[in-house]
């Protein structure tokens, strides 16, 4: 469900890009696309889940030792009805204040009245987020995971309804619809499930109904004040990365800020893809830490570290050697011209550079709040890879336009990975640092070789769809060799799971 939704994404932006090209309307929309993109940021994938992960793993756990009433439903019952409303007047707020918020965000925009109009129809997505985040954090810490997954297949399936039915009447603004209207259909899309788990009783549960107390409002318990102000303000700092680009981006000729999004869209694929793996352990090393089990959780911690780093980086060396070919597949067409293809490759490849970064971040964040305890470190790891982005940025763009941001967001975001490692050992997870180290520089390795084996690969053909299959191709087969070769941690059981996952699939199409 992830994969579909992360190619429903691509869809989007295929008619995005088909729809309105990669100019001034454009760029409008996604100043406004700014906005739900922090909400998932904040309240879906790195903020609120990695608080409420915790959380609700500590209260099954105390649900299993047979404490009175039910823990889950207490944790429910003191925390949503308060951040439903932050969620709700927070939405309000921003479409109150849309004006000034565009202004902000891209002061040199050319058309900032549409701009305003789709961020006053994207702000009710801090509200349908919210809630659907709640719902995926209580979900995936019951390990429950088929319908937080689907969130994205829904609301990618409301946004491009939203264009193909209105986008002749509405413009652009059609698209911020979608974005409007998916966004409750993520929360419809998880309320059974999420209904059947706060119905459903524990065995262990006593037959008493009388509910638990509330749970601490510490820093050091369960969704306490402070464990949520830490999470959440790192990954408002994290998400700040874009609104840097977007800044320096708005001075650009039109068309840069498109630029940078769709070469963004199509290079994070394989962060996503990778991070899948942190979705679904993240619960395990929460549960693992709420028992006490500190070494399961740092075996844990470092077998995703290796699995991650090798899907995204197989995934960056796809993109770096085939980005023009994948460029022109995907949006080469109607209002996306053959110069549009250019720049964004461009972007593409160098944006690529980060991607080990950007996974190594998602990856690593997770265990340090694992535990359900506050951490100022990871906030200040962030801003200091926020500040170099920024001042870096500042510096490259006049020489090197857009390409130059794309390459200070890939060194401002590894500064914030090599901060994040080497910081975990003493704090949260008790990872061995050298170890990681030393096994992350094997995929690397074999990533660099795979590029330049797939570059050569992709120039050969003249057709792109033939470059693509010649460079992806040649970059697999190289990568898995010279991993396999140099013995990555990662390599033998990620081809152990896809073996065995071909095996299962074939038995079930073919018995």
């Amino acid at each position: 469900m992830s994969v579909a939704g992360s190619l429903l994404g691509l869809v989007r932006d295929q008619a995005l890009a088909r729809l309105f090209g990669a100019g001034s309307e454009t760029d409008a929309f996604l100043v406004a696309w700014t906005v739900p993109e922090f909400a998932a940021t904040l309240l879906i994938e790195d903020g609120l889940a990695i608080a409420l992960i915790p959380a609700f793993s500590m209260a099954l756990a105390r649900r299993a030792q047979g404490m009175p009433g039910d823990p889950v439903r207490a944790l429910v019952a003191t925390t949503l009805p308060r951040l439903s409303l932050g969620f709700a007047a927070v939405s309000g707020l921003l479409i109150g204040a849309a004006p000034q918020l565009v202004a902000a965000l891209a002061p040199g925009l050319p058309d900032p009245a549409l701009a305003v109009d789709c961020t006053r129809l994207t702000a009710t997505c801090v509200l349908s987020f919210g809630l659907a985040g709640y719902s995926s954090a209580a979900l995936r810490a019951h390990r429950r995971f088929l319908a937080p997954a689907a969130i994205y297949v829904v609301h990618n399936t409301g946004i491009i309804t939203g264009m193909l039915v209105l986008g002749g009447r509405w413009g652009v603004r059609s698209a911020a619809a979608g974005v409007a209207a998916g966004g409750f259909l993520m929360v419809l899309a998880q309320l059974p499930s999420l209904l059947r788990q706060l119905r459903r009783k524990s065995a262990d549960e006593g037959a008493g109904e009388g509910r638990s107390e509330a749970l601490p409002e510490s820093g050091g318990g369960p969704m306490g004040s402070v464990l949520l102000a830490s999470v959440l303000l790192f990954a408002l700092c994290r998400q700040s990365q874009v609104l840097v680009e977007r800044f320096l981006a708005s001075g650009l000729p039109a068309g840069a800020i498109s630029h940078l999004n769709y070469a963004q869209k199509v290079a994070q694929i394989p962060m996503t893809l990778s991070l899948m793996l942190c979705t679904v352990t993240f619960p395990v090393v929460a549960r693992a830490l709420a028992d006490g089990d500190t070494e399961r959780a740092r075996d844990r911690v470092e077998r995703d570290l290796a699995l991650a780093a090798c899907v995204v980086l197989l995934g960056t060396a796809t993109v770096v050697a085939c980005a023009p070919q994948l460029v022109e597949l995907l949006f080469q067409r109607g209002a996306f011209t053959a110069s549009d293809t250019s720049a964004t490759a461009a972007v593409m490849r160098v944006y690529a550079l980060g991607l080990l970064g950007q996974t190594l971040v998602g990856a690593l964040v997770r265990s340090y709040f694992s535990a359900g305890r506050a951490s100022w470190y990871p906030l200040g790891a962030m801003a200091a890879g926020l500040v170099t982005t920024a001042s870096v940025g500042a510096w490259m763009v006049g020489r090197w336009g857009v390409v130059g941001i794309a390459a200070a967001n890939a060194f401002g975001i590894t500064l914030t990975a090599a901060l994040l490692l080497v910081g975990l050992g003493s704090r949260s997870v008790p990872v061995r640092t050298g170890r990681v180290l030393r096994e992350l520089a094997k995929p690397v390795r074999a990533a660099a070789i795979a590029t330049a084996a797939g570059l050569l690969a992709a120039s050969r053909p003249a057709s792109a769809s033939a470059g693509l299959a010649a460079g992806a191709a040649t970059v697999v087969c190289v990568f898995v060799l010279v991993g396999l070769a140099l013995g990555a941690q990662g390599f033998a059981p990620a081809l152990r799971s896809v073996c065995s996952a071909t095996r299962r699939l074939a038995h079930g199409l073919f018995r």
